[in-house]
């Protein structure tokens, strides 16, 4: 059993697929060396394709590990929410520190979870973040002010939800190409 990658256009096993990209179905499928490629895929079908840093000059097998290399390269200027430490590379690092439950300005994930949906819904340039509407909890309650919605926050782009405002940050950060600065 098989199919043709919808990238490169070859017919593959059913083994060449992950299990989420067969789930999609034929024409649009992706086989492991396009996933593992990107862009480049064909020819690394042919040849090993590397990816080089432009800073470093490191090389990486796929767009991807070069991609998560290169935060390595920002600088360390953006200041915690709750805290004001400045000491992460992006708002998505910042506002996981607060998430974690280590931020020492807000102690406890659950306590962190309602600071950072507080500190969202309050700034003008983070309400783009929070899903509009009046909220409804997948267990079927009704939002009220003592409770947070499962996936409060969402993509403006492409309305994603997301249940951590840092994984919003950093969905937008990779998908697409948006180094969020958190607000105050």
């Amino acid at each position: 059993m098989g199919r043709t990658c919808s990238e490169c256009a070859d017919w593959k096993s059913n083994s060449q697929f992950s299990s989420n990209q067969w789930r999609k179905g034929d024409g649009a499928s992706r086989c492991r060396d396009c996933i593992d490629y990107g862009s480049s895929a064909y020819a690394g079908h042919c040849h090993a394709v590397t990816f080089q840093c432009g800073t470093c000059s490191r090389t990486f097998n796929n767009q991807n590990e070069l991609n998560m290399h290169q935060q390595v390269h920002r600088p360390q200027n953006v200041a915690c929410p709750v805290c004001g430490d400045v000491r992460f590379r992006s708002g998505a690092n910042a506002v996981q520190h607060v998430e974690s439950g280590s931020c020492t300005g807000c102690r406890g994930q659950d306590n962190a979870r309602q600071q950072i949906y507080k500190f969202a819904t309050a700034q003008q340039s983070m309400r783009r973040f929070v899903a509009g509407g009046q909220p409804m909890l997948m267990n079927g309650n009704d939002y009220n002010n003592n409770s947070i919605p499962d996936f409060p926050y969402q993509c403006p782009q492409c309305s994603k939800s997301f249940r951590q405002l840092s994984q919003l940050l950093q969905h937008n950060d990779q998908k697409h190409n948006q180094h969020n600065m958190i607000g105050y």
